[in-house]
């Protein structure tokens, strides 16, 4: 008979969840049980460098409601999830502890502090004799399967998937469990409780009020494996819309321009693999054409991402980023809440961040602009912008959050030196009639479709027509675009 327990980490499903699944055959071949425990750190509630908040609410209740929607998954198979608080490695090796365990499985992951926590886990749990066995992490390909090993790992993302797209396959999911014999923990440390326990609801920091959803946003994000199958189902199958995704995949207003699944791929309640297979799944029953290969493109660059974190570890989150370069990035804290405020002048960026700041959640084209904006037209710090984005968006992972910001920051190993975005060609491109900045700025309703993106250009009279005066019912642009790009390319070039 063996006792193992399965630690939850950013791996919230059923489906191709090898710890899990190694933990169920290994019940069925030797007999004994398992126990299945999540663990609330609140570490990952504090604050970050810059005294951000490190979990915001939307991430937060995206979480809760990931947990609550695990543990119905195990308790259909004879199981349920139980949850501590406190320190992860002791959480997890107490109750290892209790529960006579002989082995925990969990599934490794690549962030700095991650690590850090699992090696302290390791550590712990080596004291009882009790071994750790690590799955690795939640990417469409296999590190093992790579053509080349860690170190190795390409520096231009184009090299990296030439390579990988040649030479490696995508493994097909895991099988599911049928059964899972729960083990005998119940309540032994004081601070495990069952997901149904009133004291899961009064952790503050799953539950906050400030997060209900905005009326405005085009799609409600609930968390859990069932909603994220149910999101793949509505988008490929129900809606249609993969078969225009490379088409539609930059737009910013409206529930089916992208897939929408990353919060679900962030907090492992979708596994890689599993969109690969649907994805695979469409392309026989409907259309295989450019639109099906760019979301697993999309994929692509999501495992790109993991394995530079992996190749470089801590250098992705120093100032100088990949590229070790020593720019004089500001701290400018008014004009640094400017941006995060929506309150820059600009309305396509404005109307960006206000639409994260109410429902965690913005669109690709979206983040590039605002991310431009910040360091190449105000120069202010990029680890500043990375970490208000860790705070708030719902799809938040560390090595797709501080990859991008690296790459815009110009300061990546895939840069292209000074790539500056003009918000306001942007703003044509992508939202020709103004309807985007509109939803989100209701102050430009009234503008005249000339001016919604550039609203200074209006006479006084036509400001005063539109009930629009600039200075007061919209900000005055905080720099002049065009002179703060080539100041800071001016800064960059030098460095």
């Amino acid at each position: 008979m063996s006792q193992s327990v399965v630690w939850f980490r950013n791996d919230l499903r059923i489906h191709d969840q090898e710890p899990l699944t190694r933990a169920w055959q290994r019940a069925r071949d030797f007999g004994g049980t398992i126990d299945c425990l999540y663990v609330v750190d609140p570490f990952w509630f504090g604050k970050t460098r810059f005294g951000l908040d490190r979990t915001g609410p939307f991430r937060a209740r995206f979480l809760r409601e990931s947990l609550v929607d695990l543990d119905r998954s195990l308790r259909r198979l004879g199981n349920r999830l139980l949850v501590a608080y406190g320190s992860t490695a002791e959480c997890v090796a107490r109750f290892a502890e209790q529960t006579a365990a002989s082995r925990v499985y969990c599934t490794h992951e690549a962030g700095i502090e991650e690590k850090r926590i699992e090696k302290h886990v390791r550590k712990r749990l080596a004291k009882s004799d009790v071994e750790l066995s690590v799955s690795p992490p939640n990417t469409l390909h296999a590190i093992e399967d790579l053509p080349f090993g860690i170190p190795e790992i390409p520096e231009v993302f184009s090299k990296f998937r030439r390579k990988v797209e040649k030479k490696v396959d995508v493994r097909s999911p895991l099988p599911e469990p049928t059964s899972l014999p729960a083990g005998a923990a119940k309540e032994m440390m004081a601070s495990v409780f069952q997901v149904d326990d009133e004291r899961f609801e009064a952790i503050n920091e799953l539950h906050p009020s400030s997060s209900l959803p905005d009326s405005r946003a085009a799609i409600h994000f609930e968390g859990g494996e069932t909603k994220g199958l149910e999101r793949i189902e509505e988008y490929f199958f129900r809606n249609d819309r993969l078969r225009i995704y490379k088409e539609t995949r930059n737009g910013m207003l409206g529930p089916d321009y992208s897939s929408k699944l990353s919060p679900w791929l962030a907090l492992g309640c979708l596994s890689a693999r599993k969109v690969h297979e649907l994805v695979r799944t469409y392309e026989e029953d409907r259309v295989k054409n450019d639109s099906t290969y760019w979301l697993i493109f999309e994929l692509l660059w999501r495992d790109y991402f993991a394995f530079i974190l992996a190749k470089h570890g801590r250098k992705l989150f120093l100032v100088g980023g990949l590229r070790e370069m020593e720019l004089p990035w500001k701290h400018d804290l008014e004009r640094f809440a400017l941006w995060c405020e929506g309150r820059t002048g600009f309305p396509l960026i404005d109307a960006n961040m206000r639409e994260l700041a109410a429902t965690g959640f913005m669109s690709n084209r979206g983040r590039q602009n605002v991310a431009s904006f910040l360091t190449k037209n105000l120069g202010i710090d990029w680890r500043m912008g990375a970490e208000w984005f860790e705070s708030l968006l719902i799809d938040y992972d560390p090595a797709s959050n501080y990859g991008n910001w690296n790459y815009t920051a110009g300061i990546g190993n895939d840069a292209r030196g000074f790539r500056w975005f003009n918000t306001l060609k942007q703003a044509s491109n992508y939202d020709g009639e103004g309807e985007y900045v509109r939803h989100w700025l209701s102050e430009l309703s009234a503008v005249p479709t000339q001016f919604v993106h550039a609203p200074w250009e209006m006479h006084p009279a036509e400001q005063k027509r539109s009930s629009c005066i600039i200075g007061v019912d919209y900000p005055h642009p905080v720099v002049d675009l065009f002179k703060s790009a080539d100041h800071h390319e001016q800064i960059y070039d030098q460095a």
